[in-house]
């Protein structure tokens, strides 16, 4: 019984953290097209779209492959080496 306690507290603190994850990575992703591309642009309505999207696991490993590929870099290098990557993310 101990055993399976102890699993099932692994696996909720798991999922917490994964939530936890991309909720980061949202607003990251948003927050940096509004901030290389579109100052109008609703970082709030695109991180809300993001969050509710991410129940896919496609869409959590895009959001995170996004993230990687933007993090440390320039708006111009970010834009070359990750505008594929991250175009199902943001507009």
């Amino acid at each position: 019984m101990t055993r399976l306690l102890s699993t099932l507290t692994l696996l909720l603190a798991l999922s917490s953290c994964s939530a936890i994850d991309n909720a980061f990575d949202c607003d990251a992703i948003c927050t940096r097209y509004h901030d290389c591309f579109d100052t109008a642009y609703d970082v709030g309505a695109c991180a809300t779209r993001c969050r509710k999207a991410s129940t896919d696991p496609e869409y959590l490993r895009k959001a995170n492959t996004c993230d990687a590929c933007i993090d440390d870099r320039s708006c111009a290098a970010g834009t070359f080496s990750c505008g594929v990557t991250c175009s199902s993310i943001v507009p």
